[in-house]
């Protein structure tokens, strides 16, 4: 939803393959098919990440390592906000792991 779809539905318009990193299956298939549909660009694919936990960011870029030959543009847009204080599995403040440290591990990592 928001910017992150916005962008997603531009990038897809000028016929650039485009991945939609969410936490929600649900929500993301539904914004794939909604993009497409607008679109008619095939090649807007769904993959999940929580950009909360360090693991999941960590497996999405070696997905995207394995699965695509060259990434252009990447556009960190994850947000939490208003969330109760909760600490994730690996002991890390939740929003400052989603809007921070998830992002910035995520854009090194797939730096080549």
């Amino acid at each position: 939803a928001g910017i992150g779809k916005r962008v997603a539905l531009d990038l897809a318009r000028r016929n650039a393959r485009t991945i939609l990193a969410c936490r929600s299956r649900e929500r993301g298939q539904a914004a794939v098919e909604e993009i497409r549909a607008a679109t008619g660009n095939p090649a807007v694919l769904l993959r999940l990440v929580d950009t909360s936990s360090l693991a999941s960011v960590r497996a999405f870029a070696q997905a995207v390592l394995r699965e695509e030959k060259r990434l252009d543009v990447l556009v960190n847009n994850a947000g939490l906000t208003g969330l109760p204080f909760t600490i994730t599995p690996e002991g890390l403040e939740k929003t400052f792991a989603t809007n921070y440290l998830g992002p910035f591990l995520l854009t090194n990592l797939l730096l080549g």
